[in-house]
């Protein structure tokens, strides 16, 4: 179990204070979903959903990135 959950509204990480997902984060659900990417890419794009509406102020292009960008 990790302790690198998202703290929300923030979305910042629960176990190194970055911004979630953070790289030990990104590091596990890659290992989680290892064989499965289609389904992290769903899993990461209804999160980024979810932080938009918290996030509001951060320009749609970052969220993007930071939610979904690095999963390729």
């Amino acid at each position: 179990m990790t302790t690198h959950h998202p703290i929300k509204p923030a979305w910042s990480c629960g176990g190194c204070a970055g911004e979630w997902p953070c790289q030990t984060r990104r590091r596990e659900l890659r290992a989680e979903y290892d064989r499965a990417p289609v389904s992290l890419a769903l899993y990461l794009a209804a999160l980024l959903v979810d932080a938009a509406q918290d996030l509001a102020h951060v320009p749609a292009g970052h969220l993007h990135h930071r939610f979904l960008g690095w999963a390729r």
